[in-house]
Parts: C-alpha cells; structure tokens; sequence
C-alpha cells in the first residue's frame, strides 16, 4: 500500500471523524491520533524488524547451524568410534590367532626337541648297552685266559709231580694249549 494514500486516507477519516465527532457529546475518538500512532507503531516495528529481529534471526541461524554441524560431527564421532571399536576387536582376533599359531609352533617344536632328546637318549643307552656287553664279553675272555693259564700251571704242578720228572716250560705250555684247544673242539665242557 502505497504511505501517501494512506496518509491522505487517514486525513479524510480525521476531517469526517472530527465533524462526526464534534456533534456527538460524550466519548469521541480522534482518528488523526489513532492513524498517527498506528503509523508510529508501524514504523518503529519495521526499525524494531530491520535492526533487531533480523540480526537475532541471523544469531539463531548460525546457532542453530552450529548446533546441526555439532550434531553431524557427534554421528561421524560416533561412526568413526563405531568403526574403530570393530577394527580393534578384528586386531583383537587376528592377535589372539598369531598367538596360538605361535603357541602351536613352539609346542610342535618342543615335542619335536623332546622327540629328538628321547631318540638321542635311546641311542646313547643302545651304545652303552654295546659297549657294556662288548666289555663283558672281553673281560670274560680275559678272565678265562688267566683262569686257563692258572688251571694249566696248576696241572702241569700235578703231572710234574706224579710224573717225577720236570718238563721243560716250553713243552709244558704246547702240552696245556694243545689239551685245552682239544676240549674246545669236542665241546669244552664236563659231560654228565
């Protein structure tokens, strides 16, 4: 609406109110004040709408992009949180996996050590068990060697004495080998 109407709008209300007015006794009302505060009212709230609303508008505009961007970073926190949760339990079982393939490896390699312990020991004991069979058979030997050449002594003691007469070593030991080599032969032992 353009003011200049309404001015002169409000002009001939006032002149026809003021004739009306002044022929009506008691309560009158002045339309060229009613006109003149209504347009001070509509001017101070157009000043009011220009530098105060717009401005607080403007305030509650950023606010309110603030608050979203704030509401938008908290879901990203969240998602990366979210994120970060399901990368850390996947670490979790990847590691709990790397740990019993390492525990697996090191007790296959500790049975297989013991394994070879055990198998080693076996050896060692087989060996010994050798060596000791082979040290009792030589010591057998060698006992019945000196049991031999003491049983011969003692014999050709006796037959030297039941002979009367002393035989030469020499011939004493051809006689005690050649008894004993023929006792080998036929059976080296008693006969019951």
């Amino acid at each position: 609406m353009n003011p200049l109407a309404t001015a002169a709008a409000t002009a001939a209300a006032t002149v026809a109110a003021s004739t009306t007015a002044a022929s009506a006794p008691g309560l009158s009302i002045n339309f060229f004040w009613v006109i003149v505060a209504a347009l001070n009212f509509l001017v101070f709230l157009a000043l009011i709408w220009r530098f105060g609303f717009d401005p607080i508008a403007n305030i509650l505009a950023q606010r309110k992009a603030r608050v979203d961007q704030g509401l938008a970073d908290a879901e990203q926190a969240r998602k990366d949180r979210d994120a970060g949760a399901a990368e850390r339990d996947q670490a979790m079982v990847q590691a709990r996996r790397e740990a019993q393939a390492l525990v697996a490896a090191a007790q296959k390699s500790a049975q297989e050590l013991r394994d070879a312990d055990i198998a080693a020991t076996r050896e060692e004991l087989e060996r010994l068990r050798k060596k000791a069979a082979a040290d009792i058979v030589a010591e057998r030997d060698r006992a019945l060697a000196d049991l031999r050449a003491q049983v011969a002594d003692l014999a050709l003691a006796a037959a030297g004495k039941v002979v009367g007469e002393t035989m030469t070593d020499a011939r004493q030991r051809r006689l005690v080998e050649e008894f004993l080599a023929d006792r080998s032969v036929n059976g080296g032992g008693r006969t019951n």
